[in-house]
């Protein structure tokens, strides 16, 4: 087992020098607009080949129905009309006649996820009724994950940094890391104060050679679930400092806008009780369904982009259950990492709520409601969590260590990695990652 203290570290890397992050953000706006022709690379006949799979007929009224409706994502780009790479495949998502018909011919799935967590779930309610401990079942998984940059993306002399995921230690629900191996002997793990957390390493690239940065260990992940009734919810105490940050705006995707402030108004009404304002935001995003994601580094409010196209992925649709929950004074807050079921791995995002007299809970608004008649297990995931998960972050946009001198990748997550050297940031299309996972008995 490798061993390294960050602070021994930090000034033995060749790489120095860097600006702040705020600073390396004003130049953004053209490097936004590249990102945006990398996620909107689709042309209408390769859109319509795809829908035509299904719907043989397609006619041009319904493809502009579908567009004018937001189930088909298209945009002008450099006077063309361009489709977002997965559009086809999210309409059958979003659209209920045409997830009917895709249905009908390729019949229902269950993911991975899915699949594990109808034994599972009810397992955590069960267990936790009967320990009365609100985390139990402890998962033990061994993890190699890998970042390999393309060969020639840095040229020969340059030198490669890379910030790797990694599982955070200030969890309670999380616990007992131990790391392995690193491909790089000099490395830097974040502080657990920094609410990404990271594994930090440099390189020096090959000519016509890939470069690639790995680490692998192991930790033990743990379900919790909280059986809360409405009376059980103390009055916050909303003159401390916990309340006033986690129930104020946040530049730039937790904002009470007009439509936020209307809607929050609309859904919660005259509720008082927090576990109750919870649960009615928690049922109407439930309607929302999920689609894959433009980059959120394309957009400039996330909660009012998902209102507009009345779709959202995990992320998106916690960005919003959190700035409902804030302006209707449950603090709340962003968590992501990755899923990690057998067969269902993924990166993944879910939040926080606080309620005074309990604490932190987990609320995973994407999972939405389980298929169970038993109430304690329908809302399962509006109190709790699965024992399958790797929490990287502890909120969102928030700063790498060491420094990124310029914009990341992904300038609110961060789960794939980020990746830079001496003269720009290298973006997803100039590399990829690997998460591999072995479940221990």
């Amino acid at each position: 087992m490798k061993k390294a203290s960050w602070l021994a570290l930090c000034g033995i890397f060749m790489f120095t020098g860097c600006v702040s992050y705020s600073e390396s953000m004003a130049g953004f706006e053209q490097e936004k607009m590249n990102r945006t022709r990398i996620d909107f690379s689709k042309n209408r006949d390769q859109v319509i080949d795809y829908i035509r799979k299904y719907i043989p007929d397609v006619s041009d009224e319904q493809m502009l129905k579908w567009e004018k409706e937001k189930s088909l994502e298209c945009m002008t780009i450099d006077g063309k009309k361009m489709y977002f790479y997965n559009a086809a495949p999210n309409l059958f998502r979003i659209n209920k006649e045409a997830a009917a018909i895709k249905n009908a011919k390729d019949g229902v799935t269950v993911d991975g996820k899915d699949r594990v967590n109808l034994t599972h779930v009810p397992l955590v309610v069960s267990t936790v009724k009967a320990k009365k401990e609100n985390i139990v079942l402890p998962v033990r998984m061994h993890v190699k994950y890998s970042l390999t940059v393309q060969p020639n993306a840095v040229p020969e002399g340059g030198i490669i940094r890379c910030w790797l995921p990694y599982p955070r230690t200030d969890q309670p629900r999380q616990t007992d890391l131990i790391l392995f191996n690193t491909s790089e002997d000099k490395y830097i793990i974040a502080p657990a104060k920094y609410k990404h957390s990271s594994i930090y390493m440099e390189k020096k690239p090959e000519k016509d050679k890939a470069t690639t940065f790995s680490v692998e260990y192991e930790y033990t992940s743990s379900a919790e679930w909280h059986r809360l009734n409405p009376e059980d919810i103390l009055p916050y105490k909303k003159n401390t400092t916990l309340y006033k940050k986690y129930t104020s705006e946040r530049e730039k995707h937790i904002l009470f806008t007009p439509r936020i402030k209307d809607l929050a108004t609309q859904i919660v009404g005259n509720e008082q009780n927090p576990l109750l304002k919870v649960k009615k935001i928690y049922e109407w995003i439930n309607q929302i369904p999920w689609a894959s994601a433009r980059e959120y580094s394309t957009l400039d409010n996330i909660p009012e982009y998902v209102l507009d196209n009345k779709h959202g992925d995990c992320g998106q649709v916690s960005l919003l259950f959190i700035t409902l929950a804030r302006y209707s004074g449950i603090p709340a807050k962003f968590q992501s990492g990755f899923m990690m079921h057998p067969g269902g791995k993924n990166m993944h995002d879910w939040a926080q709520v606080y309620f005074e007299g309990v604490g932190w809970v987990p609320v995973d608004q994407s999972f939405g409601l389980f298929p169970s008649e038993n109430q304690n297990e329908k809302y399962f995931f509006m109190t709790g969590i699965d024992s399958y998960r790797m929490i990287v972050n502890d909120d969102y946009s928030s700063s790498l260590f060491p420094t990124k001198k310029y914009p990341r990748s992904e300038t609110v997550d961060f789960q794939r990695g980020e990746v830079e050297w001496e003269k720009g940031n290298l973006y997803f299309d100039k590399w990829k990652w690997n998460l591999e996972i072995e479940y221990m008995e």
